[in-house]
């Protein structure tokens, strides 16, 4: 049974950081792209983060791009999510998934209908 089970979720202040784990089970995924997502209270869920299979190809939502930091181990099978100069926007349920499809080398997606996969979100409040 494929499970992705997230952490590092909590509150923090405005400015602080964070990192999120996404540790998955039940099979490998170091031949797929992977990414986070995030639902804000009362909005729709949205791209923030992708990363192909070898880490080597990594793409952003312009609201995150260079305040987060998406990596993976492939041998720990875990995705990782640093969050640095963290604002109140940032406030959501961050998810982690995994895009089965191929798309070569580099190929990552920020399009959430080619996740198969998905965690169960962890919670990031920030104040202000």
């Amino acid at each position: 049974q494929v499970r992705l089970v997230e952490s590092g979720g909590g509150m923090v202040q405005a400015g602080g950081s964070l990192r999120l784990s996404c540790a998955a089970s039940g099979r490998t995924f170091a031949s797929f792209a992977m990414g986070w997502f995030r639902q804000p209270p009362g909005k729709a869920r949205d791209f923030v983060a992708a990363i192909n299979w070898n880490g080597g190809s990594t793409n952003y939502a312009d609201s995150v791009k260079g305040r987060f930091t998406i990596s993976r181990d492939n041998a720990k099978n875990t995705l990782y999510l640093q969050m640095d100069s963290l604002k109140p926007e940032d406030t959501a349920v961050y998810y982690c998934a995994v895009d089965l499809n191929y798309g070569g080398r580099d190929y990552t997606s920020a399009d959430e209908s080619k996740y198969a996969y998905w965690g169960q979100g962890t919670q990031i409040t920030v104040s202000s």
